[in-house]
C-alpha cells in the first residue's frame, strides 16, 4: 500500500507542478495566493539539511529544472494569442524574462524541503537518509522511477479499458429505457 501512495505522491507532485502553469490572464485577475509553504512551520536546520539530502539522492530538481523556461513559453504562448502583432517582440521578450528568473526553479526544491519538514520529523528525515544510503534505499532510489512509470502506464491502460466498461454500462442502463446513446 505504502508503494501504491508514492506513486500517488509523485503523480500528485507532477499533476501540481503542471496546475501552475495556468495562463497569465487567470494569474492576474485572482489575487495572488500565499506560497503552500508559508502555511507550513519552519523545519529546523537540520531537518531541512536531512529533507534536501533525501531529495537530492532522488533527484528530484529533474521534474523542476525546465519549471522556468516552460512557464515563460507558455505565458509568451498565452499572450500571443491575444496579441498576434506583437509576436516578434514577445519572443524576444521572453529570452529576457528567461534570463530574469533564471535560477528561480530552486524555489521549488526550497518548498518541498520545507514540505518534507512538516510532513517527517527530523529523526525520521535522518533515517530516511540512513535508508536511502543502503543497499535496499539504493536499489529504490534506481528503481522507483522505472516502477513508478510502468504503474502510471498501468493505471492509464486499466481507465482505458475500464471507461469502455463504463460506457457499456452507460448504453445498456439507457437501452432498458428504451433511449439508445
Amino acid at each position: 500500500m505504502k508503494s501504491l501512495s508514492r506513486i500517488l505522491s509523485a503523480a500528485g507532485l507532477a499533476v501540481g507542478l503542471a496546475l501552475t502553469t495556468v495562463p497569465a490572464d487567470a494569474q492576474q485577475k485572482n489575487a495572488p495566493a500565499a506560497p503552500a509553504t508559508a502555511q507550513l512551520k519552519p523545519g529546523s536546520p537540520a531537518a531541512i539539511a536531512a529533507a534536501k539530502e533525501i531529495l537530492a539522492m532522488k533527484n528530484a530538481s529533474a521534474m523542476y529544472a525546465a519549471a522556468v523556461p516552460n512557464l515563460v513559453e507558455q505565458t509568451k504562448n498565452v499572450l500571443m494569442q491575444s496579441n498576434l502583432n506583437y509576436q516578434k517582440d514577445l519572443n524576444e521578450v521572453a529570452v529576457i524574462v528567461a534570463k530574469n528568473l533564471a535560477g528561480r526553479e530552486k524555489e521549488i526544491g526550497e518548498g518541498m524541503a520545507q514540505v518534507y519538514a512538516n510532513e517527517f520529523t527530523e529523526q525520521e528525515l535522518k533515517d530516511l537518509v540512513t535508508f536511502y544510503k543502503s543497499p535496499l534505499g539504493q536499489k529504490l532510489l534506481s528503481a522507483e522511477p522505472r516502477a513508478i512509470q510502468f504503474s502510471m502506464s498501468y493505471m492509464n491502460q486499466w481507465a482505458q479499458a475500464f471507461a469502455e466498461v463504463v460506457n457499456g454500462q452507460f448504453r445498456a442502463e439507457m437501452k432498458k429505457r428504451g433511449k439508445e446513446i
